[in-house]
């Protein structure tokens, strides 16, 4: 057990203006990953919220083929978010209304993706070095819409300007109804340590639930980031990668202050195979395939011979031939009585 007090619960509802999570432990929005396989499967196993990897606001209003793939949702991840980029006010509100109207239950912007593509056409990150325009786009979609409206973004562009906390009031004051702060600049994209002590600024600028983010991969990660932050709940990326079932396991680790026992092997196997299912049918058998690589790997790490299998999916292009393989890989190590992954 870790120094936690279960009668000192660390997670408390919050309110995402007339929806309630009970418990703020939110999968977070990631580009080629959060798509609905994997949002699907991870509130299958029990997650409070989940995020749809960022969408175009300019591609959805033209209903690209791509993007409206993206967008596409089951009823297993109600409530469910959807995440926006763009720089226009009215192409955001008018993606915002199109995504209320297909069934999103949040819409979340993006203030936060440092990447140089999007940086350089004026969204994500880029806003945070213009308060004026991204006050605009805040109050441009939160008037498009009647569902509640988040935000995402940094610290700031750079340690020289780290401007998250007014930006957060300016947001709050624009009608949205909570924050998440990666603890990073964009400057910094993903290298250095999140600093979650930041977080507590942006925390004590606004009365609106505010979320922690960045580096959160394991439970003690997650008493530090609450404890530094003072946040009111967790936003786990990179963590969930090949752990569908991490979210939940936080969520009753902070209920009861034990770390629930990880799946089975038999299990994981099971959640593979299914994952790769889902993809097939989404995406087709080509493109699923070719998607499905990285999650397979990101599953076996820690398994024995786990490089070897990875090489192996890697070099065979027909869904019939990985299902194989997967059996191959893991019921030898069930039949040797292997009960977890590392």
């Amino acid at each position: 057990m870790l120094d936690f007090a279960p009668q000192s619960p660390r997670l408390k509802p919050i309110k995402i203006g007339s929806i309630t999570i009970d418990a703020p432990v939110i999968l977070a929005p990631m580009s080629g990953v959060t798509d609905m396989p994997f949002r699907r499967l991870v509130k299958k196993h029990g997650a409070s919220l989940v995020v749809s990897e960022m969408i175009a606001s300019q591609a959805m209003i033209r209903e690209c083929r791509k993007t409206m793939q993206m967008i596409q949702r089951s009823a297993e991840e109600n409530p469910m978010a959807v995440q926006l980029a763009g720089c226009e006010p009215h192409v955001m509100g008018e993606a915002a209304k199109l995504n209320e109207d297909r069934g999103a239950h949040i819409i979340d912007i993006n203030f936060g993706c440092p990447v140089k593509k999007v940086v350089n056409g004026h969204a994500g990150s880029s806003l945070m070095r213009d308060e004026v325009a991204a006050a605009k786009i805040l109050e441009a979609t939160v008037k498009a819409v009647k569902v509640p409206v988040t935000l995402k973004m940094r610290m700031g562009w750079n340690h020289e300007n780290l401007n998250a906390p007014r930006l957060a009031k300016i947001a709050e004051e624009c009608g949205i109804q909570m924050v998440t702060i990666h603890g990073r600049t964009r400057c910094q994209f993903y290298e250095g340590q999140a600093d979650w002590s930041f977080i507590r600024n942006v925390k004590e600028a606004v009365s609106i639930p505010v979320i922690a983010n960045g580096d959160i991969n394991d439970f003690p990660d997650v008493l530090r980031a609450l404890e530094l932050s003072g946040a009111d709940g967790v936003m786990i990326g990179r963590g969930a990668y090949g752990r569908p079932w991490f979210i939940h396991q936080v969520i009753e680790f902070l209920r009861t202050g034990e770390i629930p026992a990880a799946p089975s092997l038999r299990h994981q196997m099971d959640v593979i195979i299914e994952h790769l299912e889902s993809m097939l049918e989404h995406y087709g058998s080509h493109a699923g395939l070719r998607i499905a690589r990285k999650h397979i790997g990101w599953y076996s790490k820690g398994l024995p011979q786990s490089s070897e299998f990875r090489a192996a999916v890697n070099n065979v292009d027909e869904a019939s031939k990985v299902r194989t393989l997967i059996d191959g890989f893991f019921q030898p190590l069930l039949d040797k009585g292997v009960e977890r992954a590392a």
